[in-house]
């Protein structure tokens, strides 16, 4: 018997086991975990912040998905996984386009996600793809390979040792099936989805099941972009489900209350995914930040900020609330909104105090009056299983640098919080 026909024969065994343990054992070989039920995603432009207390919200989230459509570059994403590998948070990376994923990214992240759109054209489901691929191939292997064996690839293995590479990826990434029912969204548009292109509960069904054991498409993702789907995903939720039992069922879309997030979960979702409310909450802390200004310093305790933000805000209206509310296992939304917003004016007026002693600083004046200030809520940070709270002074001398106009030789984080002195 040839190599060749050995392979054949060792690809063929190697298929037919993992048709095997998936339908006919029963075997959870998905290598997205199947406890997930909240996914919060994170896009890493620079308009969309991150809440101070990022590993605090985190903390209540399944994993975290980093991309976005707008603005991304490489460099904010490797910001973005920098700052989510300190916060204890699980992240992995679905990017929107292949330069953005890096050496550094894949270091960061669980796995990869790569989209494919059933619902749009072949670009959205293929031609991405291969774009990527060719990336890989081109680029990102042949860069990876010589700074990992220290030899230039002209001779060693050819196009083969870069192919390898690109195989490798392909097989570690997870794949994420879209059927996209908002034809006003960003995502309709990248995947060209129009109207007559939206399915009904039996065409998504056919597309899941093409999605599971043709595709291999470790999630099946119902998008709804920003709205609701209500009664209608619920149904196409329920066809999905019925036909699936390998592939994990996301939903996304609308996402900010407990209800919602029931109806759906109850519906067949595995996990929902929740992005934009994330965002806002960040944006509402920045707005709280700035009235409290006027009204507290440094000395003032965490009791009484509680207090005052239950009284400034409809905190059961807040973004923080409704955040939280999208996860099941948290109990009571209200009361941790209310100690996460306090302690997060409670840290913007430290670092406005420690402003107040400097004029006019160099960025090493800056870090030395970061490192003797002892900020509250690194105490918050320490509590958040594998967080690392030296973030804090990171974040507070980024602010600090960005109100100074202070150049920094290291990165700033500071695009990354709404929080301005």
């Amino acid at each position: 018997m040839s190599l060749t026909q050995l392979a054949r024969r060792f690809e063929s065994a190697a298929a037919t086991l993992s048709i095997a343990s998936r339908m006919l054992l029963g075997l959870d070989t998905n290598s997205v975990p199947s406890e997930w039920s909240h996914i919060t995603k994170v896009d890493p432009e620079g308009g969309k912040y991150l809440p101070l207390l990022f590993p605090n919200y985190l903390s209540h989230t399944s994993a975290v998905s980093v991309g976005g459509s707008r603005d991304v570059t490489d460099e904010n994403t490797e910001e973005t996984f920098a700052l989510l590998s300190d916060s204890g948070a699980t992240a992995f990376h679905e990017p929107s386009a292949a330069t953005h994923v890096t050496e550094q990214t894949r270091e960061h992240s669980a796995f990869l996600a790569v989209p494919e759109v059933l619902n749009g054209d072949s670009e959205s489901l293929v031609g991405t793809l291969g774009e990527g691929l060719d990336y890989v191939r081109e680029d990102l292997g042949p860069e990876l390979l010589e700074r990992k064996i220290g030899l230039p690839l002209d001779g060693l293995f050819g196009n083969r040792a870069t192919d390898f590479i690109a195989g490798i990826m392909m097989k570690e990434a997870v794949f994420e099936a879209y059927i996209i029912m908002n034809t006003d969204s960003a995502a309709a548009r990248e995947g060209n989805v129009t109207e007559d292109d939206l399915l009904t509960p039996q065409q998504a069904k056919e597309r899941a099941l093409a999605a599971q054991h043709h595709l291999d498409s470790e999630v099946i993702y119902l998008e709804y972009s920003g709205t609701f789907g209500g009664d209608e995903a619920a149904e196409i939720l329920d066809a999905i489900d019925d036909a699936v039992s390998w592939s994990q069922i996301w939903y996304g879309g609308g996402l900010d209350n407990r209800e919602n997030a029931e109806q759906v979960l109850d519906a067949g979702a595995d996990a929902v995914v929740v992005g934009d409310v994330f965002h806002r909450v960040a944006t509402a802390e920045a707005d709280l930040f700035e009235q409290a200004q006027g009204e507290f310093d440094d000395e003032t305790s965490a009791g009484e900020l509680r207090d005052w933000v239950v009284d400034s805000i409809a905190i059961e209206d807040s973004a923080a609330v409704s955040y939280l509310s999208t996860i099941p296992d948290v109990e009571n939304p209200q009361e941790r909104a209310i100690e996460y917003l306090a302690a997060g004016v409670e840290f913007g007026l430290a670092v406005t105090a420690v402003a107040e002693t400097l004029s006019d600083p160099t960025a090493e004046e800056i870090r030395n009056a970061v490192a003797s200030q002892d900020f509250a809520i690194e105490s918050a940070f320490r509590a958040i299983s594998g967080a690392n709270a030296e973030m804090v002074d990171e974040v507070a001398t980024g602010v600090l640098a960005e109100h100074f106009e202070c150049d920094l030789p290291e990165r700033s984080v500071a695009d990354h919080f709404a929080l301005e002195l």
